[in-house]
């Protein structure tokens, strides 16, 4: 979907990284920076008496509580559903979920869902702003943003519209099939500059499936992929996702494992989360200095606060 597809939604909705232009990029990067350096008092008025429903379909740690974290922070009021303690288990369409919340007086709906394209589906039907905490493969768009802004941080660099990350090389390695992460992430940053390198096995990164654009490639070989690359983001191998792949472990962590010899001087590494320590990252690595993976999950909560004021003050941003 293009940029304009996004008007069919309520404003204030971030279903894909596709609907944002550079510029509202750098929006969101500039609202988080604000949010974060107000006092708690003037940031619990932003969104004081607005209500936020979390709508969880799958399993979530990182991604749950810095939405809720940010909602509240904000002064808003939050409630949990999840498919196991209610309707949805007893057979509820999303769509029925969605206006029941509606009704209920929710403003804004966070979803996590298995299917991908779910959020849209939810946007369209429950008429709220929606903001997508993951869809299936699809996409994962607060993710990417608060990895671009992780970037920025530890380098030192300012929003730049779309030479933002010009010089910059990023390696995605592990199971880039399965991974949203990667995909938002691919999507994201060459629009800004960076070049993105995809690294993993065949069985996790099959070339015919993946329609590369502009500014993305693949590497097979890893050490060839990291001694380009000023950052190195690595994934979790997604074993609940692998049935019917043959993927051997202990090649793979010969072969795509991130430890302490192969981190150059400078890199900067990050994990989306969770994290299996001794597969695809080891534990000296995810906690040495070059790390910034605690890192990705403080400025998760500065971008989602941002991705809540842009939903229930989308007015204000010029959005309504």
């Amino acid at each position: 979907m293009t940029h304009a597809a996004q008007h069919v939604y309520a404003p204030g909705s971030l279903l894909s990284v596709e609907h944002l232009s550079v510029s509202e990029v750098g929006r969101i990067l500039a609202a988080a920076d604000r949010l974060d350096c107000m006092d708690q008092p003037e940031m619990g008025r932003v969104l004081a008496g607005r209500r936020v429903a979390l709508l969880f379909y799958e399993s979530s740690t990182r991604t749950r509580t810095s939405f809720e974290l940010a909602a509240k922070q904000l002064g808003a009021t939050t409630t949990l559903v999840s498919d196991k303690s209610s309707s949805i288990e007893k057979g509820e369409s999303l769509k029925d979920t969605g206006l029941t919340l509606r009704a209920l007086g929710a403003e804004c709906i966070i979803l996590r869902h298995s299917a991908s394209g779910a959020p849209n589906l939810l946007a369209r039907t429950s008429c709220l702003p929606v903001l997508n905490a993951g869809d299936g493969m699809h996409e994962h768009p607060s993710q990417a943003l608060l990895d671009l802004r992780t970037i920025l941080s530890r380098m030192g660099k300012s929003f730049a519209g779309a030479e933002t990350l010009a010089g910059i090389t990023v390696t995605i390695c592990g199971d880039i099939l399965h991974s949203r992460v990667a995909r938002s992430n691919a999507l994201l940053l060459p629009r800004l500059g960076a070049k993105v390198v995809l690294c993993g096995p065949p069985a996790l990164l099959p070339e015919q499936a993946l329609g590369l654009g502009a500014g993305v490639h693949v590497e097979r070989d890893f050490d060839r992929a990291l001694a380009q690359s000023q950052v190195a983001m690595m994934l979790r191998i997604q074993k609940e996702r692998l049935a019917g792949l043959e993927v051997d472990f202990g090649e793979y962590i010969e072969r795509y494992q991130l430890r302490a010899e192969r981190v150059r001087p400078g890199m900067l590494v990050m994990h989306p989360g969770p994290m299996i320590r001794g597969l695809e990252i080891t534990g000296d690595v995810a906690d040495g200095p070059q790390s910034a993976i605690e890192e990705q999950v403080s400025h998760g909560v500065a971008i989602r606060m941002a991705l809540l004021e842009r939903a229930l003050h989308a007015e204000a941003w010029g959005q309504a």
